[in-house]
């Protein structure tokens, strides 16, 4: 999403009354205690953050990064606050794990960033160019795309699985060992003899998330999570714990930002009821509806 529709709708808010106030860190700057002691009602909106690691032979190698360290720091040069970001592609062999939305966002970062090569790595198959007979209309079809990231250059490439990470004398990545896999009932399977490496001096992790952050807020809240890790809500958006309500990603795991913005103006009018007795707001969506997949 562009920065300038985020920037009017901050500022909109403003105007209507929201104060924001940034740069803390909640659960350790402010308590649940305190937050709960301030306020008459809370909402959880924190999203799903917990990112998922890759625990292969030579993780700890300097220049491997998750997507989320990586990216921040592009917008903040974009931004102004930095000259440089201090984890960079110029000149370097990147490669990408993970061939989702963040790992097109990385594949364009490095792009702009002047890398010397980029490569996107997807244990899953290629998906195919034409609807698939079982993912009928209106069903959400899995297709092959090419995104704005896909066409500045790079290659991609699928059925192939990460074994280890090769460093150099320094302690730094310098190559990614990987093997083909084929899908089978019991998972994936190595494919004997595809065992090969690639150049990577700069690696990202862009393998999606495992659910909201526990440490901290949520563990001081007490708040139940479901089999997914994720918080637990009723038909109000409310929480196990009075006064607290959790709304996107947070509750429903990692997902658009259509799905955050109906489930956050849901949110609301359960907010509203249990201050007021009653609401006039609308519910977009009960945080039980699901895409149709």
């Amino acid at each position: 999403m562009e920065k300038r529709h985020i920037d009017r709708r901050l500022a909109q808010m403003s105007a209507e009354g929201t104060t924001f106030r940034t740069g803390v860190n909640v659960g350790v700057d402010v308590t649940a205690d305190q937050l709960r002691a301030d306020h008459d009602a809370v909402v959880l909106t924190g999203g799903a953050t917990q990112w998922r690691d890759l625990p292969a032979t030579g993780r700890e190698l300097d220049g491997i990064h998750q997507a989320m360290e990586y990216l921040p720091l592009a917008n903040r040069v974009q931004e102004g606050d930095l000259d440089r970001a201090p984890i960079h592609a110029e000149g370097k062999h990147v490669v990408v794990i993970g061939g989702g939305d963040t790992g097109a966002d990385c594949v364009g970062t490095a792009h702009r960033q002047g890398a010397a090569s980029v490569t996107q790595l997807e244990i899953m198959p290629k998906p195919p160019t034409t609807r698939p007979d079982h993912q009928p209309w209106p069903t959400m079809p899995m297709l092959y795309k090419v995104t704005s990231a896909h066409e500045e250059g790079g290659r991609r490439i699928y059925s192939v699985n990460t074994l280890e990470f090769v460093g150099d004398a320094d302690g730094r990545v310098r190559a990614l060992k990987l093997v083909e896999v084929k899908r089978g009932p019991d998972g994936f399977a190595p494919v004997e003899g595809t065992e090969r490496e690639i150049p990577a001096d700069l690696v990202t992790l862009a393998m999606g998330f495992v659910g909201p952050e526990k440490e901290g807020l949520l563990d001081q809240l007490g708040v139940e999570l479901d089999g997914r890790g994720n918080v637990v809500r009723d038909a109000d958006y409310r929480t196990t714990v009075d006064g607290v309500f959790c709304a996107g990603d947070m509750g429903r795991g990692q997902s658009l930002i259509v799905w955050a913005i109906a489930e956050g103006r849901s949110a609301a009018a359960g907010v509203d009821r249990h201050l007021t007795q009653d609401t006039v707001l609308p519910v977009a969506i009960p945080p039980t509806e699901r895409p149709l997949v």
